[in-house]
């Protein structure tokens, strides 16, 4: 119908035709967005040549899959010096634990031998200078020779007997508790360098689709910088910008369907967060009515399955559940 073809028309039939004309509009409770990803940026804490990548762009990965490998010499080296301070220092401990060796203890049980041997003769030969002395045949200077003797012998024993009883003990409980410490900070020293040495080897920390790569192998990675970008399905999530007359309906736990280009069906959503302020225009205008200038950011979580199969950027359509037109 033309122009001309209008202006014929009686008035009632003009209203007619510009009837649906003019009443046709878009639904006045959905609302444009788009798809935003949370990207997972994995790197090292040291850096290194890159010696092994195992994932590439568009790669599907589940959690504590291998993703790349940096060349680890140094931390290799200092985890092996610190293994073998491990075992020295176990080792003092477990001597300074135990007594003499066998040979020393068969030593001091030799002598202990011989002084008990030597005891029993001069104790022998001092009750025959007493028996001699009462009846008058030794003389007190032979008699008092014969005690220092005995005396002599006795303490020998004595004395051999406690340095028998030493030496088959360990060492004193001080010197014991020195070697212990000395064992933990050696194993403390073992496990920071095996961290350090774990650390040159990054694996996937969520199961995710990787979305770049930024070295290849062979390429020198200074600490700290991502090799390998991630977005796991829990991270996709979909923004929307609320015009402030819609506000009022959309509440944080609310559900809402997203219509997304392509799709023969909408998919269900759930509002996860509001934005405490209003926007002038959103960063990207998708607005279907330039006159609404303030909106509101809402953020919307669809289901990991469905996640998996957006991408930042994908502009969708959010229709919130109960939201007056």
């Amino acid at each position: 119908m033309n122009l001309r073809s209008l202006i014929s028309l009686p008035w009632t039939a003009l209203l007619v035709a510009i009837a649906p004309v003019s009443c046709h509009k878009p639904p006045a409770d959905r609302v444009q967005g788009y798809v935003e990803g949370e990207f997972v940026h994995v790197a090292a804490p040291f850096g290194g040549q890159l010696e092994e990548l195992t994932v590439e762009r568009g790669d599907e990965v589940t959690a504590g899959a291998p993703l790349f490998k940096l060349e680890a010499v140094a931390e290799t080296a200092t985890r092996n010096e610190a293994a073998y301070r491990v075992s020295q220092a176990q080792a003092t401990l477990d001597d300074v634990g135990k007594g003499r060796r066998n040979s020393e203890i068969e030593a001091f049980q030799a002598e202990l031998d011989a002084a008990k041997a030597a005891l029993a003769y001069s104790t022998g030969e001092l009750k025959r200078q007493e028996m001699g002395h009462r009846k008058g045949a030794v003389a007190d200077r032979e008699l008092d020779a014969a005690k220092a003797l005995h005396d002599r012998d006795e303490q020998q024993v004595r004395q051999l007997e406690a340095t028998l009883v030493t030496a088959r003990l360990g060492a004193r409980e001080d010197l014991i508790a020195v070697a212990r410490h000395g064992l933990e900070a050696a194993q403390a020293a073992l496990t920071g360098a095996e961290w350090k040495l774990s650390q040159k080897s990054q694996n996937s920390p969520l199961t995710a689709r990787v979305t770049d790569v930024v070295f290849r192998k062979g390429d020198f990675v200074t600490p700290g910088t991502p090799v390998v970008v991630l977005l796991p399905p829990a991270n996709v999530k979909v923004r929307a910008f609320v015009p402030q007359r819609l506000l009022a309906s959309v509440q944080v736990g609310a559900t809402a369907r997203v219509w997304i280009d392509g799709a023969a069906e909408a998919v269900d959503a759930t509002v996860v967060y509001i934005a405490p302020r209003a926007e002038y225009t959103p960063p990207v205008i998708f607005s279907q009515q330039m006159r609404e200038k303030f909106v509101f950011l809402v953020e919307l979580k669809v289901v990991p399955e469905v996640a998996a199969t957006l991408h930042p950027g994908q502009p969708v359509d959010v229709e919130f559940s109960g939201a007056d037109p």
